[in-house]
């Protein structure tokens, strides 16, 4: 998850929660406010009764709610004493002008008690909520939709604001993934008066610029690597070459300089795999363009044509459909070339090679007298199946490189007596 969605979600819980708290607080407010009104208003009927009635001789029991909304019963001293001011929500059977019959209604009732004249009494005044409860239904319900406006108009607030506020470092984060050390000029920068932001890019600025002094020196080391070994090899190998030219060489003498110049030949070819290796890790290859791995694979198979018919190898290939490329040329021929190649050296006489193109994929099967190989091990530097076999065992660790550098997945399988790579180029 984006930081920027990271933080509009713990904001948004931190707004809920805020927002349905002060809900909460002002319902329940409100609603006391509305309850302390009536109660106020049931006081000053209180008192108007205990008036009216002081004025008469004798109180006369009313125990039913007339059309004053009170009723009065006579009651003990020691009950009056501990009697205190009651309020209480109830309902009770009451009958409007449009009622047909008497209907239980919201009412707020006051219980208290007076003395008359010796005699105690207790009073129970009502007064109906009815509209004090719609008026609390109502309360309801605006706090609710101001509840989802409030919240709905903050959320989106902040999330205009926050993608306002992080939009450079997504800008930032897009030329850092552009970015190729040796390949790109312009280095990746924001432009923000944000604190933070600026220590980051300063702190990235400085690990780029120790990553290309260090890929140069790589560069660097590369080249002479290459020029040193190389040259000496060829040198020594040109010598051998004239030595073994020379009359009067004993057959002992001349094989012993054969094997001495095919080991400085394969040093050579070691030396160029371990070189191409090293390029494909720092990633000095990225010269990306459109390619058609089809004509790729047919290019291929005509220089190899000699190879296999020299071996009486039978070269097969499906063309299923059209696949096309976008990866540095260099290294598309390499992988081709490496995986023919090593079905073609790995093959038994008159076996066969099958290459199958896909829209998404590019597998090469070939025939083996040799059983299945380690498919943990296949794919490693050196690993050959046959030591004796005089390749440098680098080429499916070659291609396995530049697999990992473009994101593509290869794979190895053994059935029906071949061997299998398969390369699938959508990106895992």
């Amino acid at each position: 998850m984006k930081l920027a969605n990271q933080t509009l979600k713990y904001l948004s819980i931190s707004v809920l929660v805020v927002i349905a708290l002060w809900s909460t607080i002002f319902y329940l407010f409100m609603l006391e406010v509305i309850h302390d009104n009536i109660d106020e208003e049931l006081e000053n009927q209180k008192r108007l009764i205990i008036q009216e009635l002081a004025s008469e001789t004798i109180v006369s029991p009313d125990l039913e709610f007339g059309v004053n909304n009170y009723k009065v019963r006579e009651i003990s001293e020691e009950q009056a004493i501990k009697m205190q001011n009651v309020y209480k929500d109830t309902m009770l059977l009451m009958q409007d002008d449009d009622d047909p019959e008497p209907e239980l209604e919201p009412v707020r009732m006051l219980t208290t008690a007076f003395e008359h004249k010796g005699h105690y009494y207790e009073l129970s005044i009502i007064n109906s909520t009815i509209e004090e409860s719609d008026l609390i239904k109502n309360l309801f319900y605006s706090v609710v939709i101001l509840f989802i406006l409030l919240v709905v108009s903050i959320v989106s607030l902040n999330k205009v604001v926050i993608e306002r506020l992080w939009s450079p470092l997504y800008r930032f984060l897009d030329q850092l993934t552009k970015f190729r050390l040796g390949k790109s000029d312009d280095k990746p920068a924001m432009d923000t008066n944000i604190q933070e932001f600026k220590d980051l890019q300063l702190a990235v600025s400085t690990l780029i610029r120790h990553n290309e002094e260090t890929y140069e020196q790589q560069k660097q080391f590369i080249g002479n690597a290459s020029h040193e070994l190389q040259t000496p090899l060829a040198i020594m190998i040109n010598k051998l070459e004239m030595v073994a030219e020379t009359e009067g060489l004993q057959p002992e003498q001349s094989n012993a300089i054969a094997e001495v110049l095919n080991t400085a030949e394969r040093l050579v070819r070691l030396n160029k795999s371990l070189l191409l290796l090293t390029k494909i890790e720092n990633r000095q290859y990225l010269n990306n363009e459109d390619l058609s791995l089809n004509k790729l694979v047919t290019h291929a198979v005509d220089e190899l044509e000699e190879i296999a018919a020299f071996k009486n190898i039978v070269i097969k290939v499906h063309q299923h459909q059209e696949l096309n490329l976008r990866l540095d040329s260099s290294l598309a021929n390499i992988i081709v070339s490496n995986l023919i190649r090593n079905a073609l050296f790995h093959n038994k006489e008159g076996g066969e090679v099958n290459i199958a193109i896909t829209e998404n994929s590019l597998a090469v099967a070939n025939t083996s007298l040799q059983g299945a190989l380690d498919a943990e091990q296949v794919f490693s530097r050196f690993y050959k199946s046959d030591t004796s076999s005089k390749g440098s065992g680098l080429g499916l660790a070659i291609v396995q490189a530049i697999c990992n550098l473009y994101g593509f997945s290869i794979s190895y399988n053994y059935a029906d007596s071949q061997h299998t790579f398969k390369i699938n180029f959508r990106q895992v």
